[in-house]
């Protein structure tokens, strides 16, 4: 019997939620924004372990600081279709403000604006290409 197995009826692990519900990409990504904090159950942080059931409202904090709010409407344990999944909850977040879009649309953020430091591919062609007709 697993872990996955060895729960309450009427209630799932935090982590298999929502990786069912496809909140996040795999169940490993899932357990460490739970263990990191991003997680919230109930405006409480909550670990990977922890069990949800219905009704419960979750807090995961997204890039850039936004706050994805969620309420859980069903259970599931089991991976389903991605447009059945996201029947799972209902996204309660607030839009964003004018101001947040503006500073999206600025490039603001933990990045900030500008290029990403590393060039690319083509980039470091050209480099090349520069640097061999200097050496001539």
């Amino acid at each position: 019997m697993t872990t996955v197995d060895a729960v309450a009826p009427g209630s799932v692990r935090l982590d298999v939620w929502l990786d069912v519900a496809c909140l996040f990409k795999t169940r490993s990504e899932a357990q460490r924004a739970c263990r990191g904090g991003k997680v919230d159950v109930n405006e409480q942080r909550a670990k990977p372990h922890r069990t949800i059931g219905t009704g419960d409202r979750l807090s995961i904090s997204r890039p850039q600081g936004r706050i994805q709010q969620v309420v859980v409407l069903t259970l599931a344990a089991q991976h389903l279709p991605k447009a059945a999944a996201r029947t799972l909850y209902d996204d309660v977040t607030p839009p964003p403000t004018p101001e947040e879009v503006e500073f999206r649309r600025m490039g603001g953020g933990a990045r900030g604006p500008g290029p990403t430091g590393a060039p690319d591919k083509r980039q470091r062609r050209a480099l090349q290409r520069l640097k061999r007709r200097q050496g001539q």
